[in-house]
């Protein structure tokens, strides 16, 4: 089985999200205002999700990241402020240590309020040490404080053969699904067999697959990047999209307008996470994020 190595791993921003760095406080910021995020359906999943997810693991690794080097208070800032604006989303994971973060957002606003993806790391290493499902997803609803899951997904394939190499994973969470614990499963891809081989796979229902104009951390250019999407997308899939931004590369004005614009514009992306780790980064993203879209519309 192939080592991710862990420096590779934390400077492409293996978050599953994008990350959104202090380059977003330059000229053309978009500052406060009334737009809420809109919610829409993953596919033909019937599950209804916001259209944008609050990531939770920008520049992580070992269950370290941006949220909780920040601490509980500036991530319970953030994630009520966004709640705010809409994002009902929440996308977090084993790997980013904010699963305790998250239990304390339940406690103050209603777990229903949510939807909730994690995901579950399946190597072994000097932070993680591989468990059935069962025991994960149990020390899971104790770190998240919910006995309901909507999406678990596996995190990080980095080959075409995850769906024999992860077969045991697949069919434990398959049973998870049977007893309603699960609701969605899938895969967060990060290379390009690992996600051709998603877009046909029957067992999985959700894709988190990294995307945007610049080709900036991603896993073949946009153009085949997308021609997979529709791929899944005509197979029913749910499609996340992530590194938006490019994992922090494609920050400034005018790279976020046109990465977000591509986003926006796609056919092909339901939804998408981005990392968001202050209150005025939500509100760009938001405030940019409906416009494009009511453009798009009109």
């Amino acid at each position: 089985m192939r080592k991710i190595d862990r420096r590779k791993f934390v400077c492409e921003g293996i978050a599953g999200v994008t990350a959104v760095s202090a380059g977003m406080l330059l000229p053309g910021f978009q500052g406060v205002g009334s737009e809420t995020v809109d919610q829409v359906l993953l596919g033909e999943t019937n599950m209804q999700v916001s259209r944008l997810a609050l990531g939770c693991g920008t520049n992580s690794w070992a269950r370290k990241s941006v949220f909780t080097r920040a601490g509980l208070s500036q991530f319970l800032k953030v994630a009520r402020h966004a709640h705010e604006r809409g994002v009902t989303f929440i996308d977090t994971a084993d790997l980013y240590g904010t699963h305790s973060f998250v239990r304390n957002l339940f406690e103050e606003v209603p777990r229903e309020n949510f939807q909730l993806m994690t995901k579950i790391w399946t190597e072994n290493n000097d932070w993680n040490t591989v468990a059935s499902v069962d025991q994960t997803l149990g020390r899971f609803e104790k770190e998240l404080g919910t006995d309901y899951f909507d999406i678990v997904l596996l995190h990080c394939m980095t080959n075409g053969q995850w769906i024999t190499e992860k077969e045991a994973f697949r069919e434990q969470l398959s049973e998870a699904k049977l007893r309603k614990q699960v609701g969605k499963v899938g895969v967060s891809c990060h290379n390009i067999d690992a996600l051709r081989v998603a877009a046909t796979d029957p067992w999985t229902d959700i894709i988190l697959a990294r995307i945007n104009p610049a080709q900036a951390k991603m896993d073949g250019t946009p153009e085949e990047i997308m021609d997979i999407l529709k791929t899944a997308k005509n197979n029913g899939k749910g499609i996340i999209g992530m590194k938006i931004y490019g994992a922090g590369d494609l920050t400034k004005e005018e790279l976020r307008e046109k990465s977000l614009k591509f986003a926006c514009q796609s056919k092909n992306i339901h939804a998408m996470t981005i990392g968001m780790e202050k209150t005025v980064y939500v509100d760009d993203t938001v405030e940019r994020m409906m416009r494009l879209m009511k453009r798009n519309s009109g």
